[in-house]
């Protein structure tokens, strides 16, 4: 029931939970040259406020999902978004970039909601439904990622990039009074102890499927991240695009995030979770790979370097959902943990490469670097879920 704490959350909260996190993470990136010259530094420095909170949301992820397992699911939501809050006022506040950056870490906090709503669908959910129906979340979610460029773009033309944290803080306060209206606890688990979750730890830390899945997602979202390491640059420095024009193609990769999404949410009961994730890399690696292509033939331009992103989106909106739903499923209790460490292995891989790009990158070699590492990004979890295939293929029937 829709606005009933008693009662499992709406699609809507589970929606804007994992959207909260993504739409931090994105809506200020076309800011980022002005807010350069704001704090009177260089480039590769502002970059660290993408990088830096890319790191600490797979450390938050980390520390996030077992306290919710142990504490349950709401307490801990609502205590990431007001430290959410707290953290965008002082980005807002910030006049030095040592100040903002100490804040900007602090806002990795929200990235308890991304893990947490995963765990949420898992305790609702056998794992074939779990994966259609994070499907649906993330097909939502991916709305965010889509639009928040696009209105940090909207503020950094008209106004400043002060009012983009405007934005956020405003969103943040709203999104806390639905969690605290309609966010019921569903973690029936919650009261075991914190050695009895640690003796289920092993189980879950020694199969290979677990691995073989988290590491399937981390380079699928890797190719994501290394784009959002590099993309501003490309954007700005190789292809002269101005704030708003760059908001507006940073959504491309969004925009096949929700198509990906909706595939997910239909066919994934049908299909299957691991032929679904085998499909979502080979989307990633055809679109990088003709990207690549024809930058290298000479015909690559701003259109067709955005544009072949959108298969980036797609490969994602069928690999994440579906690995996630695989994760969580080899020991459903502890599936706040599953999540939190599948979440941070995905968002360490992430900060990793958005770091690479941002440091390769030059104005002479134009995109270059970073196709070839979206490219190669997208083969590794290619070759991740082929090893997940072939170790269900080869199992014994009890092994998990």
């Amino acid at each position: 029931m829709f606005l009933n704490n008693k009662t499992p959350p709406h699609l809507l909260t589970l929606i804007l939970m994992s959207g909260m996190s993504v739409m931090s993470m994105s809506v200020f990136l076309p800011s980022l040259p002005s807010m350069t010259e704001f704090f009177e530094t260089d480039y590769a420095l502002m970059q660290l406020s993408v990088t830096l909170y890319l790191a600490c949301t797979a450390i938050v992820q980390l520390i996030a999902g077992p306290l919710s397992d142990y504490f349950g699911r709401r307490k801990v939501v609502l205590t990431a978004l007001i430290i959410l809050i707290i953290a965008t006022i002082g980005c807002y506040l910030s006049k030095s970039i040592e100040t903002f950056l100490f804040f900007r870490i602090l806002q990795a906090s929200i990235a308890t909601l991304m893990a947490i709503s995963r765990a949420i669908v898992r305790d609702m959910a056998s794992p074939e439904k779990a994966a259609s129906m994070l499907g649906y979340v993330t097909m939502g979610m991916s709305v965010a990622p889509m639009i928040a460029p696009s209105i940090g773009g909207f503020f950094e033309t008209y106004y400043n990039w002060q009012a983009t944290f405007i934005f956020v803080m405003i969103f943040s306060f709203g999104l806390f009074v639905l969690c605290w209206l309609d966010l019921g606890e569903t973690n029936s688990s919650k009261n075991k102890s914190l050695r009895e979750q640690i003796k289920e730890y092993p189980i879950l830390f020694t199969s290979r499927r677990f691995w073989g899945y988290a590491f399937a997602a981390a380079f699928s979202t890797g190719t994501f991240f290394a784009f959002l390491g590099g993309a501003p640059f490309v954007g700005s420095k190789v292809f002269n695009l101005s704030p708003a024009t760059m908001g507006v193609l940073f959504g491309l990769p969004a925009l096949g995030f929700f198509g990906g999404n909706f595939l997910t949410g239909k066919f994934s009961m049908k299909i299957g979770i691991d032929r679904m994730i085998l499909l979502g890399t080979i989307a990633q690696i055809f679109g990088m790979g003709m990207s690549l292509i024809i930058s290298i033939l000479g015909y690559g331009t701003a259109f067709t370097f955005f544009g072949f992103c959108i298969f980036i989106g797609i490969g994602n909106g069928l690999t994440l959902a579906n690995s996630t739903a695989g994760m969580l499923s080899i020991r459903p209790s502890v599936a706040g943990t599953a999540s939190g460490i599948g979440g941070a292995i995905q968002i360490g891989g992430g900060s990793a490469l958005a770091t690479l790009a941002g440091f390769l990158l030059s104005k002479s070699e134009g995109a270059y670097a970073l196709q070839i590492i979206m490219f190669l990004s997208a083969f590794m979890g290619f070759l991740c879920i082929l090893y997940v295939m072939r170790r269900t293929k080869v199992v014994m029937s009890n092994d998990i």
